[in-house]
C-alpha cells in the first residue's frame, strides 16, 4: 500500500492533535521523533511525523527525504510494538554532488501509541 500525507504544514502540536484523533478512532499509531541532529539538517530536533497502519501520516522529520523509509519502519513498530531508534546521513562528499552545501545526519526515534 501505497503511504498519503495527508498535510505536510500542520506543526508538530497539529501532528500530536492528529495522532489523538487517530486514536480516538481506533486506529493504530506510530509517532516518529527527530531526537537529534547533526550538519545540515532539513528538520530540527522535536520535528514529528504520526502514521497510522493504513500508511497515512502526517508531518515531517526530514522535509520529504526520508519520510518514506521512516513510514515503512513506523508500519513495523505499530506491527510488532517495539520502538526503534534510526540513523540517516548524508556524507560532505554526497551532498556537493547532489547539491547541498554540506552532509548531515538525522537521528528518529519511533514508537508506538496506546490506544
Amino acid at each position: 500500500m501505497a503511504s498519503s500525507n495527508v498535510n505536510q504544514g500542520l506543526q508538530d502540536d497539529d501532528v500530536l492533535n492528529q495522532a489523538a484523533d487517530w486514536l480516538r478512532e481506533g486506529k493504530n499509531v506510530a509517532l516518529a521523533t527527530v531526537v537529534d541532529s547533526w550538519g545540515s539538517s532539513p528538520r530540527p530536533p522535536g520535528s514529528q511525523l504520526a502514521v497510522t497502519e493504513d500508511s497515512i501520516f502526517v508531518g515531517s522529520v526530514s522535509g520529504g527525504c526520508i519520510e518514506g523509509a521512516v513510514v515503512t519502519e513506523a508500519l513495523e513498530v505499530i506491527k510488532t510494538g517495539n520502538p526503534k531508534v534510526l540513523e540517516y546521513g548524508v556524507s560532505n562528499e554526497l551532498a556537493w554532488e547532489v547539491g547541498l552545501a554540506c552532509g548531515g545526519q538525522v537521528k528518529v526515534f519511533i514508537e508506538a501509541l496506546v490506544k
